[in-house]
């Protein structure tokens, strides 16, 4: 008969069963959430281990599988990040996620605020954050005010691998609700593929759009389109 009165016997191992020097909240608050490392960070996420691991091991080994890279974690489906490490379920899983999104979100903010366009490279380096690491095919706009200032980076449509259907007609709608503040829009999608070259599909949909934005007087300056390898710029390869 066991004693109720005795400790539970855990099989997976807290933050708080770690040594001292090894708590990465204890760290943190002594020397600020930038000194710890990358599985520091992940650790405080997980918050326990799994049976005979702690949760720092745990990290380590996550990261391990991704050769050490955040990226390369941000790239995978929730699904895929549980189903390839062992300990980690769908709420250390989903946490992880919501913590590299915000992390994106956080950075393409301050990127996108008043960004002054000077040409594609600075529109790549404001959004790409958005569309590099994704597995399927998202279509955006960046909308320009008339001192060519970045007002804002809106999706309209999402799809799977290789394609994603977009609509001319939602398209400028949304443009047109931002009223005579925008004075031009850049068209953005991503590859997932990692091949940069424009389709027909893309070259069919670019003209199709220059050409609606024209009757309403809304210039179409480029169409970039982002892969993890880099980017292509129709305009640049003097195709706008």
């Amino acid at each position: 008969m066991s004693d109720s009165s005795s400790p539970a016997v855990r099989d997976y191992l807290l933050m708080e069963d770690l040594a001292a020097d090894d708590r990465p909240r204890e760290k943190a608050m002594r020397n600020g959430i930038r000194s710890l490392s990358k599985a520091e960070l992940i650790a405080i996420i997980f918050g326990n281990g799994m049976k005979g691991k702690s949760v720092l091991t745990m990290s380590q080994e996550l990261l391990a599988r991704n050769r050490g890279m955040l990226s390369e974690i941000a790239r995978k489906s929730i699904r895929d990040i549980i189903k390839d490490n062992p300990g980690i379920g769908p709420a250390k899983a989903i946490s992880l996620a919501a913590a590299i999104e915000l992390g994106i979100r956080c950075q393409a903010e301050s990127m996108r605020e008043m960004v002054q366009i000077s040409g594609s490279s600075s529109v790549y380096e404001a959004v790409r954050g958005s569309l590099q690491r994704l597995n399927h095919e998202e279509f955006w706009i960046v909308l320009l005010s008339r001192a060519n200032k970045m007002l804002d980076f809106v999706r309209i449509s999402s799809g799977g691998a290789s394609a994603t259907v977009v609509d001319p007609k939602i398209l400028y709608k949304k443009v047109l609700e931002y009223g005579d503040v925008v004075s031009g829009i850049i068209l953005v999608h991503n590859h997932p593929s990692g091949n940069l070259r424009p389709s027909g599909d893309d070259d069919r949909l670019t003209k199709q759009l220059a050409d609606g934005g024209k009757l309403l007087d809304i210039r179409v300056l480029d169409h970039l389109i982002i892969s993890p390898a880099g980017y292509y710029s129709y305009n640049d390869e003097g195709r706008m």
